[in-house]
């Protein structure tokens, strides 16, 4: 074991699975590691809650997951024993739930209550060609141009392109170079991308089925975690080229404090959120303003940004909130009303019907039914669906409001009306309680970006400094995703602590012969006469 202290910002996924491989693979004893976070639980964005009004469930996202593409992330489950199972580690109960569950979305786009054919794909042949052309790019031939800014009106307009920025979270203004890096990287899903087969599911929220398990196995090891203090900026010394951290200022409940850090000791801090400002809804309350005082993680980026070059420009980032907002919400249905009818719709039993967007929706609604038993303590009876809105400024078809502005009541009202479940509306809102959240920058991590705006992993010019999350830069692979958390934790570890170890490689699909013929055939083909 090393004698090194360890200090890592924030308690998101990206700093559990810091302090999981610095134990595993680094050989740091759990006591001398400090995770320090603002709010009162760990698990950053993964947060999943039964609230106690109404009985029901909150969770600001829902994750889809598929072995190939989120590689370090089933690294650390493999691992990571399970709180469910015993004798079975969290990678395993995943397997082996979803070995029972199988996604098939046989209503992947509806309009008018209908299912539409999400094959063939629509395009132009001139948007084909694009798709394919800049696929063989260099990324640095992109820099910071806007989606919108390569492909025509009509690219817009498709079944492919409703497919992927319903499934991804992409808009025609975010960023050409991501968009890029998310075709590679699901490349060879392109022929499943209407039916959603290569998508597995968690076997429980995110929070209980990843973060609960992985925090316990930590505790068990002796890592310290410090809650409800805010990290608000680091001090540096040394010269330019070779700095070093030496000092931690938190703010905590007895005002501003530090934290002196050794010559041998390192820091791991997340940069920036996602989730922050998320404020919620009711059932008879829209969403309130988002508070103007940013959480931590963006103010510790802006403060060590403007003290030491090459970490990034965060307002690339958090500057222009109208493009990174969407609205998200969590329904609990307490009545079989609504799952039986979309069960009937969609030809699918609960849990198992994947992503379903409402085409014709002025908000562009996509949403999930959950699997049974989502929440620890879920009666059998209920059941919990997640959903957003792609649009949330917009007025919606049948609620005449714009989509951040509605309570809970409001937008179940909206989804159910473009379902076509008229006759049961009062039963389905009268027995179900929605819970609408407002995220103003949950795709920031989108936005165009330069050369630069994302700081390495480990900045070269700091000696015991390595930065984690969705705003650091990790070549070829995909913001938006725990595997990206996961590989900047592996990243940093490795890079660090010299362990001589090697990150679990990105899978590359789009090199395999036979993903490339099979994705050629999905992008070209076209409907029969």
């Amino acid at each position: 074991m090393t004698k090194k202290k360890c200090y890592i910002i924030g308690g998101g996924l990206a700093s559990l699975a810091t302090a999981a491989y610095l134990i595993r693979d680094g050989g740091v004893h759990g006591g001398d590691i400090t995770v320090l976070e603002e709010n009162g639980m760990t698990g950053g964005s993964l947060d999943a809650v039964r609230i106690a009004a109404g009985d029901g469930y909150v969770m600001r996202g829902y994750r889809m997951l598929e072995g190939k593409v989120y590689s370090c992330l089933y690294d650390l489950l493999s691992f990571i024993p399970s709180l469910n199972a015993p004798g079975r580690t969290v990678l395993q109960e995943f397997e082996e739930f979803n070995a029972r569950l199988k996604i098939n979305a046989s209503a992947r786009l509806l309009a008018g209550g209908k299912a539409l054919p999400p094959f063939p794909f629509d395009l132009t042949w001139g948007d084909r060609l694009k798709v394919l052309w800049f696929l063989l790019l260099p990324e640095t031939a992109l820099g910071s141009r806007k989606i919108e800014d390569y492909f025509a009106a009509s690219f817009f307009a498709s079944n492919f392109w409703v497919q992927l920025c319903t499934t991804f979270s992409f808009q025609p203004w975010h960023s050409l170079a991501e968009f890029r890096r998310y075709i590679l990287r699901f490349y060879h899903d392109a022929p499943l991308l209407g039916s959603m087969q290569c998508v597995q599911l968690a076997p429980s929220n995110e929070y209980e089925a990843i973060v609960l398990p992985l925090t316990e196995w930590l505790k068990a090891r002796g890592v310290n975690f410090v809650l409800n203090i805010k990290v608000v900026d680091l001090d540096f010394s040394g010269a330019r080229g070779a700095r070093a951290v030496e000092r931690i200022h938190y703010i905590g409940a007895a005002g501003r404090c530090g934290i002196e850090v050794g010559g041998d000791d390192q820091v791991f801090a997340t940069l920036g959120s996602i989730t922050s400002n998320s404020t919620m809804g009711s059932m008879d309350e829209a969403p309130g303003p988002c508070a103007k005082e940013r959480d931590s993680s963006w103010v510790l980026w802006e403060h060590i940004s403007r003290k030491v070059p090459g970490l990034g420009v965060p307002s690339v980032f958090s500057g222009d909130t109208g493009k990174s907002k969407w609205v998200s919400f969590t329904i609990t249905f307490r009545d079989p009303a609504f799952p039986g009818l979309l069960a009937a719709l969609t030809g699918r039993r609960t849990g198992t019907a994947g992503v379903v967007t409402v085409k014709d929706s002025n908000w562009l609604l996509s949403f999930a039914m959950a699997p049974s038993a989502y929440f620890k303590g879920q009666p059998d009876h209920v059941n919990v669906c997640w959903g957003y809105g792609l649009f949330p400024e917009r007025p919606g078809n049948y609620v005449k409001k714009k989509l951040s502005e509605c309570t809970g009541r409001e937008v179940l009202t909206e989804l159910s009306s473009h379902l076509g479940f008229h006759g049961e509306l009062g039963r389905i809102v009268e027995t179900s309680t929605c819970i609408p959240c407002a995220m103003p920058y949950v795709t920031s991590q989108f936005l165009p970006r330069a050369k630069g705006n994302r700081p390495e992993v480990a900045p070269r010019h700091i000696t015991n400094l390595a930065l984690l999350g969705q705003y650091c830069e990790l070549p070829d692979d995909i913001v938006f995703t725990l595997e990206y958390s996961v590989r900047s934790a592996q990243t940093a570890v490795y890079s660090r602590l010299k362990s001589g170890r090697k990150v679990t490689p990105v899978y590359k699909g789009y090199r395999n012969p036979r993903h490339i013929w099979g994705t050629l055939r999905t992008m070209l083909a076209r409907k029969k006469a």
